[in-house]
């Protein structure tokens, strides 16, 4: 891993009007920041204004809770695509409204009228989405990013925003991949790594067929890989895991 770190700097942007999003970081921030401390490399690659799909890498099921304070802490507002099922929880739900996150049916496709609709007032309203093209948690052994669903790839050529790949290594020393335990002692360190924005300039001109978004979703997913091989200091896979050629299921759990 690179001994060049960035401290995370708290940006008064999008976060200096009051939002639900105060008293979610409220809450949360607080907790999460007994469990974790973020070391952040390249933190000033991550735009400050602007619209941009986020996509990190995913292996816990508090991921997205570690990412959305580095987000804030960044000086954006996280907006997830979520579980559609969630939107009916009590009180969550009303959160997850609230706070602009985005609906989607049962395995994680970023496909249908919501999610695209959403990405088009994203763009916008100049605001940042942040969606795991592995879709669930990934099913690699060694926890390295899975073969990728198309969804950020769609929305990212549909919409013409920005992907800005990021890596996050550390998480599952807060919750092992498909615990429901969470370690609250000692405090864990959580590496997290910013990458450049995505090059998909050749996908730019061609259909938005299955191959073109596959292919674009490759790349996505080879810069996820990279930022994670950093953080770790090893080299991932030649092949990237892909669960269909594993006998096991795309979205839900599994014993690995």
């Amino acid at each position: 891993m690179p001994d060049s770190t960035s401290p995370v700097k708290k940006q008064r942007s999008e976060k200096s009007r009051p939002s639900v999003f105060w008293v979610l970081a409220a809450l949360v921030i607080p907790i999460g920041s007994l469990l974790a401390r973020f070391r952040v490399v390249d933190a000033g690659k991550l735009p400050r204004t602007g619209a941009f799909i986020l996509t990190p890498n995913h292996y816990s099921e508090i991921d997205p809770v570690m990412m959305g304070m580095v987000s804030w802490k960044l000086g954006r507002l996280p907006r997830f695509l979520a579980k559609e099922s969630l939107f009916s929880v009590p009180v969550l739900g009303w959160f997850l409204r609230r706070s602009g996150q985005v609906p989607v049916s049962r395995g994680g496709s970023a496909r249908g009228a919501a999610p695209l609709d959403a990405a088009r007032k994203i763009a916008e309203e100049g605001r940042i989405v942040i969606i795991y093209p592995e879709g669930s948690l990934t099913r690699d052994p060694d926890m390295w990013p899975m073969r990728g669903k198309t969804g950020a790839a769609r929305m990212a050529l549909e919409n013409g925003l920005p992907v800005i790949p990021i890596a996050h290594w550390g998480t599952q020393q807060v919750m092992a991949r498909y615990s429901k335990k969470i370690s609250w002692f000692p405090r864990k360190t959580i590496d997290v790594k910013v990458g450049d924005p995505v090059d998909l300039s050749a996908f730019r001109d061609r259909p938005l067929d299955n191959a073109t978004l596959t292919e674009a979703t490759a790349v996505i997913m080879d810069a996820i890989t990279r930022l994670l091989e950093d953080l770790r200091g090893e080299k991932a896979p030649a092949e990237r895991w892909d669960p269909t050629q594993h006998n096991q299921k795309e979205t839900g759990r599994f014993d690995g």
